[in-house]
């Protein structure tokens, strides 16, 4: 019985509390040489793609830029596009907003980037649900999150149209001489519903994977539903056996109703890494990467999304404050940041307290083990076990890789890992199509 071929994908970090600043091996992520560099990384070792996220703006905190992040993000249509010029069959994937955009622009930009790429383009589908983002915006304000979806899934059903509009023949010929002449109905469209109402006719044809890949990474029932009905793929947070098994099953569960296979969607989960010559090396090295994404400044940064106040003269080598959390209304981090966080800040507090008093953890250590940690740490020949292992047993379809290093984090998982799971069987060892449909092993 042939085994089960495990999916990779390349993550260049974008807001995140991943990347190691410090590291003396970090670069810009702004400079388009560190693009460059993780996506031939990526295509050397024949991973399926390069994902880009987005940020529509940055994040602020005490009224001031979160400087310990990322500062700017290039435009994510003008990276993919250059990206296409230095690379020959990964796959370009992208993260565009539903929310703040429209359904004709995005169609036509992600059909030239799929023609310029000869076939590579993916669209990670995301929604925008706070009045922060939105101030960059005409439209301002944000939607309920009933309406983000229904409006989210109208958008996508709408631009398929819109690729679709050149189905048909584009060329057909004349009945009564023979000639052959461009089909008059050849990207012709018409919708119109309760958000949107557009006709005329699409200027790019249809590529030769029809349409572009199709991401989604929402993690509510609603944002299930609307990967089973309308993704290609899905970016989740599930990167252990249990609750890997349990999405997995879930997701692929909801296929049937909407007339889909369970091969027709391909489950990511996000998953980061620490290498080393052996395990006790790579465990050694992960407690000090930890140590250097969760920096002082970083923990009492956290610490203010929870208790929203101001805490810049708090101690991070000292205990929790005795204070509780203000839940008067505001926030000291809008937008994306007060939305991710806890929900119920008082609770938190008190579950953070008996962990740190259980532990015996100061403030940052607290951080350190409330928030995210490495999936995968060993030799590797640990690390290629467990992503096969877990890919085997139905878990995941495979990973995004998301190095804490930029540019260069993946060129040891390249070198060392990727060989080893070649070995095993369960990774290709070149590419054996040329659209990113084929690397997924999905119809065009």
């Amino acid at each position: 019985m042939s085994r089960k071929q495990i999916h990779l994908a390349a993550h260049f970090p974008g807001v995140n509390n991943t990347t190691v600043w410090s590291d003396p091996e970090a670069g810009s992520h702004i400079e388009f040489s560190s693009f460059v560099k993780l996506a031939q990384t990526a295509e050397r070792a024949k991973f399926d793609f390069f994902f880009l996220a987005e940020g529509l703006r940055l994040r602020e905190q005490n009224g001031q830029i979160y400087d310990l992040d990322v500062v700017g993000r290039p435009d994510t249509f003008t990276v993919l596009s250059a990206l296409a010029a230095v690379t020959e069959r990964l796959g370009l994937a992208g993260t565009i907003n539903s929310t703040f955009n429209e359904p004709f622009e995005v169609a036509r930009q992600f059909a030239s980037l799929d023609h310029l790429s000869a076939a590579r383009a993916a669209w990670n589908v995301v929604t925008s649900w706070d009045a922060f983002t939105g101030e960059n915006f005409r439209r301002g304000g944000y939607l309920p999150q009933d309406q983000r979806y229904e409006r989210a899934e109208t958008f996508l059903r709408t631009a398929w149209e819109l690729f679709d509009s050149w189905r048909g023949d584009e060329i057909a010929a004349d009945a009564e001489t023979g000639v052959f002449l461009r089909n008059p109905e050849a990207g012709t469209f018409a919708h119109h519903d309760g958000h949107f109402a557009i006709e005329g006719r699409f200027p790019v044809p249809r590529s030769p994977q029809g349409r572009p890949v199709i991401i989604q990474a929402g993690d509510s029932d609603e944002g299930r539903e609307f990967a089973a009905a309308t993704a290609d793929a899905i970016f989740s947070r599930y990167g252990t056996l249990e609750a890997g098994q349990k999405f997995y099953s879930d997701v692929k569960g909801r296929l049937a109703k909407y007339g889909r296979t369970p091969e027709q969607l391909v489950i990511l989960p996000a998953a980061t890494f620490v290498l080393g010559d052996t395990d006790a090396d790579a465990h050694e090295r992960a407690h000090l990467v930890r140590r250097q994404q969760v920096s002082a400044q970083t923990a009492i940064k956290f610490l203010e999304q929870v208790w929203n106040t101001d805490l810049s003269g708090h101690d991070p080598d000292g205990p929790l404050p005795t204070t509780d959390p203000v839940v008067d209304g505001s926030t000291i981090a809008p937008g994306r940041a007060s939305v991710r966080m806890y929900r119920d800040p008082l609770a938190t507090a008190r579950e953070w307290r008996q962990l740190a008093e259980a532990k015996n953890l100061s403030t940052r250590d607290l951080i350190i083990e409330v928030t995210g940690r490495q999936t995968f740490i060993g030799s590797p020949a640990t690390i290629a076990a467990a992503i096969d292992d877990l890919v085997q047993a139905d878990a995941s379809d495979g990973f995004i890789l998301v190095p804490h290093v930029t540019p260069g984090g993946l060129d040891e998982f390249a070198d060392t890992v990727v060989p080893l799971l070649q070995e095993r069987g369960s990774f290709r060892t070149d590419y054996t199509g040329t659209t990113l449909r084929d690397h997924l092993g999905l119809d065009t």
